[in-house]
């Protein structure tokens, strides 16, 4: 257990930027897994358990389910960035290609900081999720960077195309789109975790996402405000009513009075299913869907396919 702690700990901590990924920790111990999960490899890695129903979805199914959402971030904000994604090693063997993306020309250097400290959180919750699965680990799915943001502005009426890798600005709204999805999806899969250890790992990578999230959507009011144009704002706020209507609601649209998206009654973060969170990043209303908007060839693992 302590070997595990010090991971999420070391995997969770501010890293210089595009560390090689032996900084991570040391790989799982099989005491560490054997309280909760009977699906331990002889390495110490969480290796591919039967799952408990062909329907249920095991904890490395939930898990890899998140990988996929992270190798999504990560190459966006990577290329952001930096102008380059996941290097092989980290987007595993066989990895699907990715379509789309650029470096942007940040006006500030406070701006450039925060698009370099989000893009190394991200590429740490890949490297941390794929050191917790081992060999169980899901390789980058194809991933699209260009057609899917531009079916995303059609979808909320503001234009034919949308380059997220324009300026600072567009970036903003671009990171909007994945940012709020993050947290809601780690938050609706944390009671099908039923390892404790897992479950407070995915607890520790929301906190990240949700810090995130408030980063983004403070900074696009912000300057909205500064620049004295609401344009990207309410393109923001576009996109927000598309991904209720994809997603099943949960969703709080930007203004001074509500940069924290959480339910009014109790200011609880927001939840989907993973059948919702498919419906945002395929693109794709109800029905049952398998592929399309960012993962043009589906997700990787056991979630893959909506069920309506």
């Amino acid at each position: 257990m302590e070997k595990m702690n010090s991971l999420i700990a070391r995997a969770l901590s501010r890293r210089k930027f595009l560390v090689g990924a032996g900084a991570a920790g040391a790989a799982l111990t099989t005491g560490a897994l054997v309280a909760g999960c009977g699906g331990v490899s002889p390495t110490g890695s969480l290796g591919p358990p039967a799952n408990p129903s062909p329907s249920t979805p095991s904890d490395p199914d939930i898990l890899n389910f998140a990988l996929n959402l992270e190798y999504l971030e990560a190459e966006f904000y990577l290329r952001a960035a930096t102008g380059s994604g996941l290097s092989d090693a980290d987007a595993g063997s066989g990895a699907g290609p990715v379509t789309g993306g650029a470096q942007v020309t940040f006006p500030t250097a406070a701006l450039q900081q925060y698009a370099v400290e989000i893009a190394q959180d991200e590429l740490n919750h890949v490297r941390f999720l794929r050191q917790a699965l081992g060999s169980a680990a899901v390789s980058r799915p194809a991933i699209d960077l260009t057609n899917s943001f531009n079916a995303v502005a059609m979808a909320a009426g503001i234009g034919s195309s949308f380059n997220p890798f324009a300026d600072s600005n567009s970036f903003l709204v671009g990171a909007f789109v994945f940012e709020d999805v993050g947290v809601t999806a780690y938050h609706g899969a944390a009671p099908l975790i039923s390892n404790k250890t897992y479950l407070t790992a995915a607890a520790g990578i929301l906190a990240v996402e949700a810090y995130h999230a408030a980063e983004i959507r403070s900074l696009i009011y912000g300057m909205s405000v500064s620049t004295g144009t609401a344009t990207y704002l309410n393109d923001a706020n576009a996109i927000s009513a598309v991904r209720a209507s994809l997603g099943g609601g949960n969703e709080t649209p930007i203004s001074a009075t509500s940069i924290v998206a959480a339910d009014t009654t109790n200011a609880i973060a927001f939840d989907r299913t993973t059948d919702q969170v498919l419906h945002i990043v395929y693109a794709q209303g109800a029905g049952v869907v398998s592929k399309g908007g960012f993962f043009p060839n589906g997700l990787n693992g056991f979630i893959t396919t909506t069920t309506a």
